[in-house]
């Protein structure tokens, strides 16, 4: 039941689109409409029997137990189904994951240019043109950034967020550790995701500050996974590493965190730290920030809303258009109390009704709170993007900074 499934994209062969975004198989398929009422069959309690009956109802005609088979045949084979076979292919992709040097740019090609040049030449685009986010408040002092939040939504689609959040570092956070909060979007709920693998991208590489992920290894308990599979093919790390190489180069260092589903927290309505070994985690996260506070940067890598029919709902979505200016309205009532430092606040928005918004960012967010009580936040772009004709996907650049402020001349 990981198995993503979606309508066919290829007009000429309707039906459903089959894919592992695990990539334990790099297969995809496409079942016919004839056949999609059958997968309900693949539950472990019926048999080709009932299957070939079941065709033979619907299409009025005898078939084969063989066609049947071949169908069993096809999908065991390419690891659709829960076998021995899969079970193999599972485990081997987590071992070749687990003895890989690196991690490898997995998305280079597909969501951006997998050439150093045309890479370069494209994020050098996305900061011109973005429209200038709004000036930092003054009173503020000098250089106390803490963090940023930018998308992880396709760089094509949220340039202009990821420009606004981005254009904050500078020079003065060449020296620094930048602690990246990405969202596990395939990731075991309640669990926290580290590697000690440097990251490579088309710009080169980043090399990860190992003490800092031993250090958080260690005193995060059973909520801390090192060396999480997830890492190999998510997207929302991988994608800030890129803009971070095209600002600052390659001689910082990272220390890629991938935070999983707080499910439980949905479910119960009570805080994520409610789950003991969450609150341990966020201890030891909060402890290591404050110990290295003074060499740390925040990037949180989210997303925010979910809305339409790719994500469940009965009618389609337009950016900006009808209710979702409504869903505007409530991104911003949640982003008012993450600028506030509210988590109490903040999760009492998410919770109700398993968070009706879909906030893929909300463990990213939450977390971040937690672990950095007390910034100030701003958010420096909103948007809407239509991810395709009937869906519609919020995210935000933002920058975090100290409350810290210049005394007022008298």
């Amino acid at each position: 039941m990981d198995l993503e499934f979606l309508p066919s994209p290829l007009p000429d062969r309707p039906g459903l689109f089959i894919r592992d975004p695990y990539r334990y198989t790099d297969a995809a398929i496409i079942v016919p409409p004839l056949l999609v009422e059958g997968l309900a069959f693949f539950n472990g309690q019926q048999t080709e029997l009932d299957l070939q009956a079941h065709l033979v109802r619907i299409t009025g005609d005898l078939v084969s137990v063989e066609i049947v088979r071949q169908l069993l045949q096809a999908l065991g084979e390419q690891g659709f189904l829960q076998t021995a076979t899969f079970d193999g292919m599972k485990a081997a992709k987590h071992q070749q994951f687990c003895d890989a040097p690196l991690r490898s740019p997995i998305h280079a090609g597909a969501a951006y240019p997998a050439e150093d040049a045309a890479l370069r030449e494209r994020l050098d685009r996305f900061s011109a043109d973005g429209a200038t986010p709004p000036e930092p408040d003054p009173n503020l002092v000098g250089p106390n950034l803490v963090g940023i939040a930018a998308p992880h939504v396709s760089p094509d689609g949220g340039w202009r967020s990821y420009a606004a959040a981005y254009r904050r570092l500078g020079e003065p956070h060449t020296d620094k550790t930048f602690i990246i909060l990405g969202t596990s979007h395939y990731g075991a709920p309640e669990k926290f995701g580290l590697t000690r693998k440097p990251f490579v991208t088309p710009l080169g590489t980043l090399e990860p500050d190992l003490a800092l992920i031993d250090e958080l290894a260690a005193a995060g308990g059973e909520a801390a996974l090192l060396e999480d599979y997830c890492h190999s093919i998510e997207h929302s790390i991988e994608f800030q590493c890129v803009f971070l190489q095209h600002k600052l180069g390659n001689g910082i260092k990272i220390v890629p965190l991938l935070c999983g589903p707080l499910a439980e927290s949905l479910v119960t309505g009570r805080p994520p730290e409610s789950n003991d070994q969450v609150r341990r985690f966020f201890d030891a996260l909060g402890e290591l920030g404050a110990k290295h506070a003074g060499k740390l940067v925040w990037i949180l890598g989210i997303d925010l809303a979910h809305i339409g029919r790719r994500y469940g709902d009965q009618t389609p979505a337009r950016a900006e258009e009808g209710h979702l200016t409504g869903v505007r309205r409530a991104d911003e009532e949640r982003l008012a109390r993450v600028c506030a430092s509210d988590s109490e606040g903040f999760f009492e928005l998410v919770h109700p009704g398993q968070d009706e918004l879909r906030w893929c960012g909300y463990a990213p967010v939450y977390t971040f709170l937690r672990a950095v009580p007390g910034v100030r936040g701003e958010v420096l772009r909103y948007e809407q993007w239509n991810i395709d004709e009937q869906s519609v996907v919020s995210f935000a650049g933002m920058q975090f900074t100290t409350k810290t402020r210049r005394h007022k001349e008298h």
